[in-house]
């Protein structure tokens, strides 16, 4: 049996990952298992940034893929960003087997508010989803209440919903009918 494997990279709230497991499991109908911890490679580290390469971190998350993995995603601590972006919430190999999601933007605290539970689980899984969702063929959305629309700050993260709109979800059952 194929599974998605919810990867924790570093200080990631187990309840978290179990509502980003339960999450996954309700949209994409694949059994997720939470996998033991990983750590993000120092050498992907960039000082001047003081961020992460998510492009390496994507690498070494394939390298270390589990045979019944159907896919693999992510959840990490660490600040991302991709070299033409100054951050990203997450990064997903299109149609391809790993992605990830940083929580570091997603926390109230970044904004200078005080941390919130509800609202940091509420980001993960969109995000989550969001990412996963690009594993599985689907593109940027228009709607903005789809998990699936583009979100280039958090106030336009905030009000996309958790569940995919129907258009996205007729086409992920397009999609995993043809895999």
């Amino acid at each position: 049996m194929k599974l998605i494997y919810l990867v924790p990279m570093g200080d990631i709230d187990p309840d978290i990952l179990e509502s980003a497991a339960l999450c996954l499991w309700h949209t994409f109908g694949i059994e997720v298992t939470v996998s033991d911890p990983m750590e993000v490679q120092t050498d992907t580290y960039d000082s001047k940034r003081k961020q992460y390469g998510s492009i390496e971190i994507l690498r070494a998350l394939l390298k270390s893929a589990p045979k019944d993995a159907l896919r693999v995603i992510a959840i990490t601590d660490k600040d991302l960003f991709i070299p033409v972006l100054s951050f990203v919430y997450g990064h997903a190999q299109f149609e391809g087997k790993v992605g990830i999601v940083s929580i570091a933007r997603l926390r109230q605290e970044y904004y200078g508010f005080p941390a919130d539970k509800e609202i940091l689980t509420q980001r993960t899984l969109k995000e989550v989803v969001h990412e996963t969702g690009h594993l599985f063929g689907l593109t940027h959305c228009s709607d903005v209440a789809c998990p699936m629309t583009l979100s280039t700050n958090i106030r336009l993260l905030d009000r996309k919903g958790v569940t995919l709109c129907e258009s996205c979800m007729l086409l992920l059952k397009e999609n995993m009918l043809e895999k």
